[in-house]
């Protein structure tokens, strides 16, 4: 490595982020990029450690000591370009992953992990601002084409891939804008959308056709779509959400996370909205789940002006530290404190809603609620829970936002018309060694085969289902595989 004592002379250091004050004034990002002295600092601290967990901690395989070294030798192209290597979207993962290669750095052993996460997103953005990030014009075509549904990660990852390999691809997507869950899902305090922007005009100056307000099974006939493509890529997520049957459900002032959070994204955008506001400007405001898209209401809500927020969780508070049943180098479920929390939540975990409760007009007032007692299982993690006696009581709330994961994609229309087979989870049926569902010519990634899981395994997925319609149209790829940083020969 550039310096193998750097672990030893330089501590981990994050950028400053705005006043909390100061960015809950607008939809802005907040957080600023290393200056270069500190990012030199940072890719130091990488260590010659052998076996780099790193490497299979990241789902894309990122070759992450060496674009760490020559980050720290100032070598901005090639540092893209090993970046680039292995991943499509650095300035997506740079900015919103929960940098799972960090919790299976060997520094993180015993001292704080290397900022990969951050190193990556600072490579990235010195690429565009350098000019290295530029169109890849293709010689030659191979006349085959490929309708990629769903322009989200993984339809994005597929189709960039797909392009590389000479096939025409035409993404469809049914939203009036590209990007799917990064662009209507993901707020744009952490991702903004312009980033999301100049990917999409990067790929379309390479030859890729984007279709919007296109719905596939609605207002584009499947047949239409099986006719004139020679393959077909399934990337339209898990959308279906996990729904809170309680009494009440149906009261105005109870609604799904995704529909609260693509509402502010279009306002964000200036996009048309046809439903009724969702807002939460002086209401008092419950968040009912524990995860990101959680921690994202929370942020939009604090914009809103909110009366109050609070974050429900059924488990209990997870521990600072790795506990014995999260052993390194495995992704630990540590007490994660957003910056969305920084600007204003109270988090109560161990509670349980029991029901919606309205007013006279069918609006949402209230919610009641239960404490829950959990016990362990053998190695420590939680297994089951009771209600604790005598806690049950109400408190006040006008917007319920239910963030709670997703279940699986939408089987009617689109899966339905074609015959897809589901799995038990009901994703669409889909080995991970060929991503070929029981259609010969139609394939699936991402959410919608793995169900519910990060951008980067959603990147991940399309680029090795990319890879396999290759090798199914030419019968051998030259795209690069996960397994292995260079490119292989099917």
């Amino acid at each position: 490595m550039g310096k193998p004592t750097g672990f030893k002379e330089f501590t981990r250091e994050l950028p400053s982020k705005l006043p909390v004050e100061d960015r809950k004034k607008n939809y802005k990002e907040f957080v600023s990029l290393l200056p270069e002295q500190k990012l030199n600092e940072q890719s130091a601290r990488c260590m010659n450690c052998g076996v780099p967990f790193c490497h299979s901690g990241c789902p894309l395989g990122n070759i992450i000591p060496e674009f760490n070294d020559a980050v720290y030798r100032k070598e901005w192209k090639e540092a893209y370009e090993i970046l680039i290597s292995t991943n499509n979207f650095p300035e997506f993962t740079g900015r919103i992953c929960p940098a799972p290669c960090e919790t299976s750095c060997v520094l993180g052993i015993n001292q704080p992990a290397v900022t990969i996460e951050e190193i990556e997103k600072n490579i990235i953005e010195i690429a565009f601002e350098k000019g290295f990030v530029t169109p890849r014009k293709l010689n030659v075509r191979t006349g085959k084409k490929i309708a990629v549904i769903g322009s989200g990660p993984a339809g994005l990852a597929t189709a960039a891939q797909l392009n590389y390999a000479g096939h025409e691809v035409t993404v469809y997507e049914r939203d009036p804008k590209p990007g799917g869950l990064l662009r209507f899902g993901i707020p744009d305090f952490k991702l903004e959308k312009t980033v999301v922007e100049r990917r999409i005009k990067v790929m379309e100056e390479e030859g890729v056709q984007f279709i919007c307000n296109a719905n596939v099974g609605v207002n584009i006939r499947v047949n239409d779509i099986m006719r004139d493509y020679h393959a077909v890529v399934l990337a339209g997520g898990s959308t279906i959400p996990r729904d809170l049957t309680i009494p009440g459900r149906e009261l105005k002032g109870v609604h799904y996370a995704m529909e609260f959070l693509k509402q502010q994204n279009k306002r964000v955008s200036e996009l048309s909205i046809d439903e009724k506001d969702i807002k939460a400007t002086a209401k008092n405001v419950v968040v009912i789940g524990g995860g990101d898209t959680g921690s994202d209401c929370v942020g939009t809500s604090n914009r809103h002006l909110a009366k109050s927020i609070t974050q429900f969780e059924l488990l209990p508070k997870p521990p600072e530290n790795r506990a014995n049943y999260m052993p390194w180098p495995t992704y630990p479920m540590l007490l994660k404190t957003t910056t969305s929390h920084e600007e204003g939540a109270d988090r109560i975990w161990e509670v349980a809603t029991k029901a919606f409760i309205g007013d006279e007009h069918g609006n949402l007032k209230a919610l009641q609620i239960v404490d829950l007692e959990w016990t362990n299982a053998a190695d420590g993690r939680p297994s089951k829970f009771t209600e604790k006696a005598g806690s049950v009581r109400e408190i006040p709330c006008e917007l319920a936002l239910l963030a709670m994961g997703f279940l699986h994609p939408d089987p009617t229309g689109l899966l339905d018309e074609l015959g897809i087979e589901l799995d038990e989870r009901g994703n669409v049926k889909a080995t991970e060694q060929a991503y070929q569902t029981n259609i010969a010519k139609v394939f699936t990634a991402g959410d919608m085969r793995r169900g519910q899981s990060l951008v980067v395994w959603a990147i991940s997925e399309g680029r090795e289902c990319a890879r396999k319609v290759d090798i199914y149209l030419t019968g051998s790829s030259l795209l690069a595989s996960k397994d292995s940083s260079l490119f292989m020969q099917a």
